[in-house]
């Protein structure tokens, strides 16, 4: 595969997220889950969309020329190094069921996100919600929510940039790390937690929110990351308020939590991002 075009990966992407989309129903009222070493949940529904993903990708991943890091790969921080990155171009990753917890409880906010970077840089990215049947994606040029994803009654809308003004009907999520670690002045912006990666970057990227607070992995975030640059978004690291830009190796964990973001990083606009660093402390 000598060529690559955005048309071909979204084909593809469109693909896995539908199907993947059906098995994840299919499961979620009979699913078996457990607990993985760091007690994060999987169940049955995350390792047959992984599996789904590897045959959808094995074109792809023969060339030399691409990667997928995905959430249930072992291999997967054997990835985290800069030469390995560089040797190639596209890197695929994968987060089968991101908010499995809200999965195995048939709580409706869980998604399958799927994101391609191209020279480490976000490109193509999307996130299907299977239970509410919504989807986000990316093309490269520009991001659409789609009401009724799959459907003959779909509804496509593009997505522009957000800067909601501030107010007491605003709404800002957070990690569930907020209620041990932060404090957070509520006098004119309320917190909600969801605890689910693909709620707290594709929501406010339509509004759903006026921003978020995360420290995840890079899989949590691959999907909605080409998502959120399109409404005006992006992510500030807590300590310094530096952008995430692209994949920088050196912005998260290796050991025994690879690809995990060292930092703590807000979703919000430029314009927005005191109002959040004034608002949220650290407890002593």
């Amino acid at each position: 595969m000598s060529e690559i075009s955005a048309e071909s990966c979204l084909k593809v992407m469109f693909e896995l997220v539908q199907e993947g989309g059906g098995i994840a129903l299919s499961l979620i009222n009979g699913n078996r889950s457990s607990l993985k070493p760091d007690n994060s949940v999987i169940t049955e529904t995350d390792l047959k969309i992984s599996a789904l993903a590897a045959r959808k990708l094995s074109p792809f991943i023969k060339s030399g020329r691409h990667v997928l890091i995905d959430e249930e790969d072992p291999r997967r921080g054997e990835y985290l190094d800069d030469a390995f990155l560089d040797a190639h171009p596209f890197v695929w990753s994968l987060d089968p069921i991101d908010a499995t917890r809200a999965y195995a409880n048939r709580i409706p906010y869980y998604g399958i996100s799927i994101g391609l970077m191209k020279e480490r840089r976000p490109w193509l990215g999307m996130v299907f919600f299977p239970s509410l049947n919504e989807l986000f994606y990316c093309d490269g040029d520009a991001a659409y929510f789609v009401k009724d994803a799959f459907t003959p009654a779909q509804v496509k809308t593009k997505i522009v940039p957000v800067d909601e003004e501030l107010s007491n009907r605003s709404v800002f999520i957070a990690t569930d790390d907020i209620l041990s670690k932060f404090e957070w002045k509520e006098t004119d912006c309320r917190v909600i937690i969801l605890a689910a990666a693909v709620c707290e970057f594709c929501w406010p990227a339509i509004g759903r929110g006026c921003g978020s607070l995360a420290k995840v992995h890079f899989w949590d975030l691959a999907g909605s990351w080409p998502i959120f640059l399109k409404a005006g978004l992006n992510l500030y690291a807590f300590s310094d308020g530096k952008p995430l830009e692209f994949l920088d190796t050196a912005a998260f964990e290796r050991g025994e939590a690879p690809w995990k973001l060292k930092d703590y990083y807000f979703l919000s606009s430029e314009r927005n991002l005191p109002f959040f660093r004034q608002r949220l402390t650290r407890k002593s």
